[in-house]
């Protein structure tokens, strides 16, 4: 299975990979509505930067996981 595959089988069987795919959509989502804006202020600035980091701690999750699922369902 390639990554993708992994990322699709994960979301429709593990609950927990389930919510952390979700919570990265909706850092993606936040991330869309500051950055449409055409002025952002200094507390905004700093939101952006606060939801970029914990986005990309839920993506680096997400890739432990896969990688622990394809190393543990590795065909060898």
């Amino acid at each position: 299975m390639d990554e993708v595959q992994v990322k699709e089988y994960l979301i429709e069987n593990d609950q927990e990979f389930r919510q952390l795919a979700q919570q990265h959509q909706d850092y993606e989502r936040q991330l869309q509505e500051l950055q449409s804006k055409t002025y952002i202020n200094e507390q905004e600035q700093f939101q952006e930067t606060v939801i970029k980091k914990k986005k990309l701690a839920v993506k680096d999750q997400m890739q432990l996981r896969i990688y622990r699922y394809r190393t543990e369902h590795a065909v060898g």
